[in-house]
C-alpha cells in the first residue's frame, strides 16, 4: 500500500531536486568567476563541464520521478519547466567559458568582472526563489526576491549598453568587436536565464496561492 510517508516524500524529493538544480547552476558561475581570473587553466573549464554534466542528471532524475510518482506537490509541468529553465544557467555559463578559452587572445585586457558579479547576485536569488517553493504561502517574500532578481536583470541590460558604447568607439579591430560582443551578449543570456527561472518560480507560488 503506498503509505503517506512515501507521499509526502517523494513531494519533498521534488522539492530537493530543484534545489540541487540551482545550487549546481549557482556553482557553475563560482567556478565561472575562477575561471575569469585564471583563464588559461583548463581545470576550471573541466569543472564547468562537470558541473553542466551533474545539473542534466538532476534534470533527467527529475523527469524518471515525474514518470514513478503518481502524485506531486507542484504540479507536473511546473516541475518541469523549472527544471529545464534551471539546466539553461550552467549550459549557458558552460558556453561562454568555452568561447573565452577558445579567444582569448582577442579578448586580452577585457574586465568581465562587473557581469560576473552580475551573474552571481542573479543565481544566489534563483537559489532562494528555488528554496522558497517549499513555503507556497510566503508570496509577498518571493514577489520581493523576484523584484530583486528583475532589477539585476535591468541593471545588466544597462551595462550591456554602456559596454557596447565603449565596444563601438572604434579603438578595436573588427575582430576583436565581433568576439568581445559575443562574449558579452553570453553573458547577458546567463542573467536573462536565471530571470526566466525566477519567472518560473513566480508564477508556480501565484498559480498555488
Amino acid at each position: 500500500m503506498f503509505s503517506l510517508q512515501q507521499l509526502f516524500g517523494k513531494k519533498d524529493k521534488f522539492h530537493h531536486l530543484l534545489e540541487a538544480a540551482a545550487e549546481q547552476a549557482r556553482e557553475s558561475v563560482r567556478l565561472l568567476i575562477q575561471f575569469l581570473k585564471t583563464p588559461g587553466s583548463l581545470q576550471y573549464l573541466d569543472d564547468l563541464v562537470l558541473a553542466r554534466r551533474k545539473e542534466k542528471k538532476i534534470s533527467e532524475e527529475i523527469g524518471v520521478e515525474l514518470v514513478r510518482t503518481f502524485v506531486t506537490g507542484l504540479e507536473r509541468e511546473d516541475i518541469e519547466a523549472l527544471s529545464h529553465a534551471l539546466y539553461k544557467i550552467p549550459k549557458t555559463v558552460e558556453k561562454f567559458a568555452e568561447r573565452l578559452s577558445v579567444s582569448n587572445q582577442h579578448v586580452h585586457g577585457v574586465d568581465f568582472t562587473r557581469q560576473a558579479e552580475m551573474m552571481e547576485k542573479a543565481t544566489d536569488v534563483v537559489l532562494a526563489m528555488v528554496r522558497q517553493l517549499r513555503s507556497l504561502e510566503h508570496i509577498e517574500k518571493m514577489k520581493e526576491l523576484n523584484d530583486r532578481l528583475q532589477y539585476v536583470e535591468g541593471e545588466a541590460d544597462k551595462l550591456m549598453v554602456e559596454l557596447l558604447r565603449e565596444l563601438y568607439s572604434g579603438s578595436l579591430n573588427p575582430v576583436q568587436v565581433v568576439v568581445i560582443k559575443d562574449l558579452y551578449e553570453l553573458i547577458e543570456k546567463v542573467v536573462d536565464r536565471c530571470r526566466d527561472a525566477g519567472n518560473v518560480v513566480l508564477q508556480i507560488v501565484l498559480k498555488n496561492s
